[in-house]
Parts: C-alpha cells; structure tokens; sequence
C-alpha cells in the first residue's frame, strides 16, 4: 500500500518563504518520486490554481503522473480537458524539498493565500494542503455549515459506511 499524507500541523514561514514540511510528509514525498534515492531531496508538484483558489495543493511526482494521464485520456477539444490541464499543468510548479527539508514558496504563491508568518498543513490522503491558518478554520466551517447531508454533532466516523462502496 501506498504511504499516504496524515495530520495537520503549524509551521513558520521566513522570510524568504522557507518552510519547514512535516517529516512524515517528506517520507512520503521520498516513496512518490520515483528518480528519488537515498541522500537526494524529493520532488513535488505545487497546484496553485486560479482566483477560487484558497490554498495550495502539493501532489508527489507519481500522484500527479496518474492526474495528468487520466487529463490526457479525455479529447483535445474536450472542455473539462481544457479546465483540467489550465489547473493542473498550467497553473502548477515542479519543485524540491532542500537538505534541511524545506520548501522555498514563491511570493507570489505565499501572496496569493495570504502567508505570512505561519503555513498550516493539511493531510489529505494523496495530496496535502497549504493553508494560511484563518483561512482554514474559516473555509472549513463554512463547508459543513450549508450541508444538509452532514450532521456536525455527530461523530463523523458514521459517514464510513458509505464511503467507497
């Protein structure tokens, strides 16, 4: 089985936008790139993504292998093709984790989510996020406000059963 991204976690940014990513995360970043051994630093692919976009989405080299692929199987002229390849090749950067297992953000990536001081983490499986901490807490609430399928005072482990056939 695949090594996955789990938790969440605080971290501060400098300010040449230098941030520490959790070491599980890396570990797995390591497991996802496939050129990666033992003594180089893993690649990821950053998804920034247009206007609508809160936060950033870092995929391994291999999850993103499996997005564009399955991208590249729809026509040229198909439209979810289209807005498909504008988020996830054009509006993406290829980047590296340093020797001390940080990630250099661009300004213009840590202006766009409005970072600052500190960078939250946000496991999700295949991917993690990067969140400016607000920004999180609000957009997670509002999320589970309007849902009328999601009962927030209930323990959410009764979704499972559901879930994934």
């Amino acid at each position: 089985m695949a090594r996955r991204f789990r938790g969440e976690s605080h971290h501060k940014v400098d300010s040449k936008g230098r941030v520490s990513i959790p070491a599980s995360f890396r570990r797995v970043l390591e497991a996802g790139d496939p050129d990666w051994k033992s003594g180089d630093t893993p690649t990821l692919v950053i998804v920034y993504g247009g206007a609508t976009r809160s936060y950033l989405e870092c995929f391994t080299v291999d999850a993103m292998a499996d997005v564009e692929e399955r991208i590249l199987k729809l026509g040229r002229g198909d439209k979810r093709r289209l807005a498909l390849s504008r988020l996830y090749l054009q509006q993406s950067l290829e980047s590296s984790v340093d020797d001390t297992g940080r990630l250099v953000l661009p300004k213009e990536l840590r202006d766009k989510i409005g970072l600052d001081k500190t960078a939250f983490f946000a496991g999700k499986g295949d991917t993690f996020e990067i969140w400016h901490p607000e920004t999180y807490e609000d957009q997670f609430a509002a999320l589970l406000e309007g849902d009328d399928e999601f009962d927030p005072d209930v323990d959410p482990a009764i979704y499972l059963d559901g879930a994934g056939g």
